[in-house]
């Protein structure tokens, strides 16, 4: 029986003969396709349901964020250093994404919405804006939302309040939210800021029409049964991330305590330029890495890899690695 072992020179013959097929096409002209079927574009599912104890955790899909080369975004580390992180993940230097995860909690008498993603916005692109169609397609409808939980006032997070023409995408909803955060992001004196004014604007749109259903949130009060808020500074001034239990387990949603599965969890202490005050966001993003993977707390991370859910490990002083759970489909 023939050796089955693969060689390099097998692997540079294959590459070869590529060339050669790429050569006659250009000389020949195309080849006519031989697929039995047109490609897809049929979109992924843009929804995930788990039973977590007694009640039912979703992460549902508003899209992502491209960020190109992200590295720009980040200080404290050589970009020659973050690209070594990068490659070693099989990840490319120039063409950072950040998922948009947002949690559905139903603890069986409520439901609650952590976060609302851009909204109607293009400000990061077309590639956003899918909450409502993947709620839906989740089987769960908008106005029976009983509560929308945020974490920060930024519009990836409180951009879709309202849709296109200004109505309440949750019309039935109480509105949750920091009070200091909600003060900052709205005040009009900060539009005179041109680097924060369409930010301003935006959490304007969607927060004021709502200012009678907001209810303000401090850490450690448990906002609805079975989610207590956590305070995480530094991103913004009242960055919230929220601590889910039932029947005794916990289940962390670090909303932007982290913006990066590799860069921000392998060398936490790097700094990122969205954040207000980047000094006490790694203090804060230390602390929560290191709760979450000394009690072995399982989390969902708002822009990490689809679905976000997962554990972190420890792998030496101030650096972790992030493990995803295995999802089913």
């Amino acid at each position: 029986m023939k050796n089955a072992e693969f060689s390099r020179r097998d692997a540079l013959g294959l590459a070869g003969a590529g060339l050669s097929a790429a050569f006659a096409t250009r000389m020949l002209g195309p080849i006519p396709a031989q697929a039995k079927a047109p490609f897809t574009k049929t979109a992924h599912c843009g929804f995930y349901n788990f039973m977590h104890g007694d009640m039912q955790v979703s992460v549902i899909s508003d899209g992502f964020l491209p960020f190109g080369d992200g590295r720009k975004t980040m200080k404290e580390m050589s970009m020659e250093d973050m690209a070594k992180h990068l490659e070693a993940n099989f990840l490319p230097v120039d063409d950072m994404v950040l998922q948009e995860n947002i949690t559905v909690v139903n603890n069986g008498s409520k439901i609650a919405v952590l976060d609302t993603g851009m909204g109607a916005s293009k400000m990061f692109g077309e590639s956003t804006g899918r909450l409502p169609a993947n709620l839906k397609a989740a089987g769960i409808d908008p106005e029976n939302v009983d509560a929308v939980i945020l974490s920060h006032c930024h519009p990836d997070h409180a951009g879709g309040l309202v849709d296109a023409a200004g109505k309440s995408v949750f019309p039935n909803a109480q509105v949750y939210v920091n009070e200091a955060d909600l003060n900052f992001w709205t005040d009009e004196k900060n539009l005179s800021n041109e680097g924060l004014k369409p930010f301003i604007e935006l959490a304007r749109a969607n927060l004021l029409p709502h200012k009678d259903k907001i209810t303000f949130i401090k850490g450690g009060e448990e906002i609805i049964t079975g989610v207590t808020a956590l305070p995480a500074p530094g991103h913004t001034i009242g960055h919230t991330a929220f601590m889910l239990n039932s029947a005794n387990k916990p289940l962390a949603v670090t909303c932007d305590t982290g913006h990066h599965h590799v860069l921000f969890v392998e060398t936490p202490k790097i700094e990122f330029s969205y954040d207000m005050d980047s000094k006490q966001a790694v203090q804060t993003r230390l602390k929560m890495w290191d709760m979450l993977a000394t009690d072995r707390i399982p989390f969902i991370a708002f822009h990490f890899p689809w679905p976000g859910l997962g554990n972190l490990a420890k792998t030496g002083p101030d650096a972790y690695r992030f493990f995803q759970t295995p999802v089913n489909t």
